[in-house]
């Protein structure tokens, strides 16, 4: 007899007796029914220091583990979440990290991929305990440097997660949501990043990269057109700049590798005579290895291979990438999503230090390649082209670059709707 054989063993007992006492009495036997087991949740893959555990308004829980790792700083996995009446957590991430941070100077002389090429994993800093305001600071071992206080986990206010009210006027359905917050911050050179994870109640993932610190003293030798001027009058222009900002995604939905890449586009016909504009949506499945483009009325989403929620319609994630001012000078910049099969050396979107083999090509653009895609990963490409100004110094306001992962299905309504409109799934019964 197995384990979860004897655990049920003593309840059918139970029933047995209960049913015997019954037949003696003369009576009828009592109907017996099994209240539904609900399964734990799986034991975390990671031991209590790497776990990160919240639960937020609306009794949301998010569960994940993190590492530190030398170059790509903060690294999170196995990240799922727990909506309140879902039977068991949904896994979304297996494995999310910044990919590289790609810096060209508008004049052409210095280029930098910071991550791989500039110790990036080794800035990591000391975090006051004033920054991370109702958390929690979290040691991380730096690879030769330390033990640093450097991993802030705490919760942050996001304003509404929903407003409603009736058509009368006479009541308001409205919460006022938190965000779990996990972020790092690393300087290199005189720049210093924030890597900020937020997870909303409502199964919104948001990432995003500020950066601030100073602008580099050796950059103030541009001429008009190439950067700004910073001191008084006409001179010390500091020397404009991108920062090509990629993070790598392996999502895992449901907890299985095969999940399926969808690209979205719709068209806009134009009215006839008093008619009004119509808009109809195609969807083309990826099936190989994709290069993308950000378009007006374009978006792609992952779906899950064996999850669905309980309208039957199958789980997936949505990417909303923010604004972005793609830069065209490398072929690694030049487009807004990569798809590719997953292969363990392929860590990062350029200067990809890992051993792939001789002569092997070390940025993300090399490797599409048509491949058929089995075990998707997405990579993401978000510019910002820093032109200075006079308010960046000093020190230098934080500027963001970022994108959102937005659930599509993956609960069957919203997981804060009020215990009141529990009943409204589906289109509303007119008059109601």
């Amino acid at each position: 007899m197995n384990k979860s054989d004897k655990s049920r063993f003593p309840r059918a007992r139970r029933a047995v007796a209960v049913l015997a006492a019954a037949v003696l009495l003369g009576g009828a036997a009592p109907a017996v029914t099994a209240a539904p087991r609900v399964p734990p949740p799986p034991a975390p893959p990671c031991s209590t220091q790497y776990l990160i555990t919240a639960t937020l308004d609306g009794g949301t829980t998010w569960r994940m583990c993190w590492r530190y790792d030398s170059s790509a700083g903060l690294v999170l996995g196995d990240v799922g979440y727990r909506p309140k009446g879902e039977p068991r957590p949904i896994q979304v991430l297996t494995s999310a990290k910044l990919a590289q941070v790609h810096v060209p100077y508008d004049d052409g002389q210095a280029e930098y991929d910071d991550l791989t090429g500039f110790g990036f994993g080794y800035g990591l800093q000391k975090l006051k305990p004033t920054e991370c305001p109702g958390g929690t600071i979290k040691k991380v071992k730096v690879p030769d440097v330390g033990q640093v206080d450097g991993l802030c986990v705490t919760t942050r206010s996001r304003g509404h997660a929903y407003r409603m009210a009736n058509d009368e006027g006479t009541k308001v359905w409205q919460a006022q949501g938190k965000d779990l917050l996990v972020y790092t911050v690393n300087k290199v050179g005189w720049y210093e990043y924030i890597t900020e994870w937020r997870f909303a109640s409502d199964g919104t993932i948001s990432a995003n990269v500020g950066a601030t610190g100073s602008l580099s003293p050796g950059d103030y030798d541009a001429g008009d057109g190439r950067g700004w001027p910073i001191g008084k009058g006409a001179k010390d222009y500091a020397t404009s700049h991108s920062h090509n900002v990629f993070w790598r995604l392996n999502f895992g939905l449901d907890g299985s590798p095969k999940d399926r890449v969808e690209q979205y586009d719709s068209a806009v016909t134009p009215p006839t005579g008093n008619g009004s504009p119509k808009t109809r949506t195609t969807v083309t499945p990826v099936t190989r290895e994709l290069a993308g483009d950000a378009k007006a009325m374009r978006w792609w989403r992952v779906v899950s291979a064996t999850g669905k929620n309980k309208d039957g319609h199958k789980r997936s994630y949505e990417i909303v990438p923010g604004p972005s001012a793609k830069h065209a000078g490398r072929g690694f910049t030049r487009h807004d999503i990569y798809v590719t099969q997953n292969r363990a050396c392929e860590q990062f979107a350029s200067n990809n230090t890992l051993n792939c083999g001789r002569g092997a090509p070390d940025s993300v653009d090399k490797w599409v390649n048509g491949e058929a895609l089995t075990n998707p990963v997405v990579w993401v490409n978000i510019g910002f082209h820093h032109v200075a100004r006079d308010e960046d110094q000093q020190p230098m306001p934080v500027h963001w670059q970022g994108f959102q992962l937005a659930p599509r299905d993956v609960t069957a309504m919203n997981p804060l709707t009020p215990a009141d409109l529990a009943g409204q799934n589906g289109a509303p019964a007119l008059g109601s």
